[in-house]
């Protein structure tokens, strides 16, 4: 009997349909705008117009809503135009639910564009069901969550969130960029949609800019969400679609070797004089940790840190490293360094003196020489 494959197989052949025309094993990138009509007006291809549909992005959005478990997936040109998309197809005056800790751009894309139109929001405490609970409206239509978070790494409880959700009548949305669907598959848990930046780890090479919304039901909600995709026109484009499905092929065994660096340099953090708080959920001592271990496979590749000082003293660490470049974003092979509070606005949560890791792909002892000389006084 047949049985599914298992994730690492469907990462591993991303991209690999053989086309029928070349017998070419890695599907090439359909970069056509436009598509044959029939001679009766018809298009037996089902193509028509590349913001409508493409093939190259077709597979690409084909291929997510498996991994993620879902029936349906829209793929855009950033994972904020993803954001934006979910936000416009919620009724007017909606309320949304986000997290205190949630990534600045979020809560930003919500004050100066959709609290001015159509959106209300406030933020709660997503540790804390209660505190969730308490801050849910009567119109409540979507909570947002994100977990781990972004830059403090906090953990929200998916399955009690979903439930909660459930039973005041909104819809769960999970921004899982820093936990893709190798180590954590919100949809199973009870979300309704699942968030990624294709520019972090699902692209994997800091090279593509795009974004995706998976569903796990592909109903009316959803379909509106398809419309603002094809009619607003915010789509991805053919080449990155195919650059993200080349860099799929490696997601597993890269997150896999990313972890266990992971692991190792919170650890390090951790024992080290100079720093005074690990943000790093496979730490024990971190306060989402069991909850991370009953939903996640691994702990994750990003790593935030305190250090002993102030923001002076945190910008110095971060210009001493030579192996960890500084620099915005995540999820490449390479690792990055940066100061958070430097680039976040004035009224921001994240401490100054905290530094935002992203673990690449470097020999362990490059990167642990690299941060214990970087931390020298």
């Amino acid at each position: 009997m047949y049985q599914p494959l298992q994730l690492e197989t469907l990462l591993a052949k991303a991209g690999c349909e053989p086309d029928l025309a070349t017998g070419a094993l890695v599907s090439p990138p359909y970069l056509s705008t436009t598509f044959e009509r029939a001679p009766d007006g018809s298009y037996p291809r089902g193509y028509l117009y590349s913001r409508h549909a493409n093939p190259t992005r077709h597979q690409l959005e084909t291929l997510l809503a498996h991994l993620e478990g879902g029936q349906a997936c829209a793929v855009f040109a950033s994972g904020m135009a993803a954001a934006t998309a979910l936000l416009q197809a919620l009724e007017v005056k909606s309320h949304v639910l986000i997290p205190k800790n949630v990534y600045y751009g979020v809560r930003n894309l919500l004050e100066k564009i959709f609290v001015k139109q159509v959106l209300s929001y406030t933020t709660a405490d997503f540790s804390d069901l209660e505190s969730v609970r308490a801050a849910v409206r009567p119109n409540t239509r979507l909570i947002w969550a994100e977990t781990p978070s972004n830059p403090l790494l906090q953990i929200t409880d998916l399955s009690a969130l979903a439930q909660l959700a459930r039973e005041v009548g909104a819809r769960l949305v999970v921004d899982s960029t820093w936990a893709p669907p190798p180590i954590q598959r919100p949809l199973d848990l009870g979300a309704d949609l699942v968030l990624h930046s294709l520019t972090k780890y699902l692209s994997g090479h800091s090279d593509v800019m795009g974004g995706a919304l998976i569903a796990r039901e592909a109903d009316a909600f959803f379909e509106r969400i398809r419309t603002i995709q094809q009619t607003a026109g915010a789509v991805l484009d053919p080449f990155s679609a195919w650059l993200t499905l080349r860099g799929l092929r490696t997601l597993a065994v890269r997150l896999r070797q990313q972890c266990a660096n992971a692991r190792v340099i919170a650890t390090f953090l951790a024992q080290h004089p100079g720093v005074i708080r690990v943000h790093y959920p496979g730490l024990p001592d971190h306060p989402g940790h069991e909850v991370a271990r009953r939903q996640m496979r691994d702990f994750g590749a990003m790593i935030s840190f305190e250090v002993a000082g102030d923001a002076t003293r945190a910008l110095k660490v971060a210009a001493r490293t030579r192996v960890f470049m500084r620099a915005t974003s995540l999820g490449g092979t390479e690792s990055l360094i940066e100061h958070r509070a430097s680039i976040e606005p004035p009224d921001t949560s994240t401490p100054p003196n905290l530094l935002r890791l992203s673990i690449g792909l470097e020999h362990i002892d490059d990167l642990l020489a690299d941060l214990s000389q970087a931390l020298e006084d």
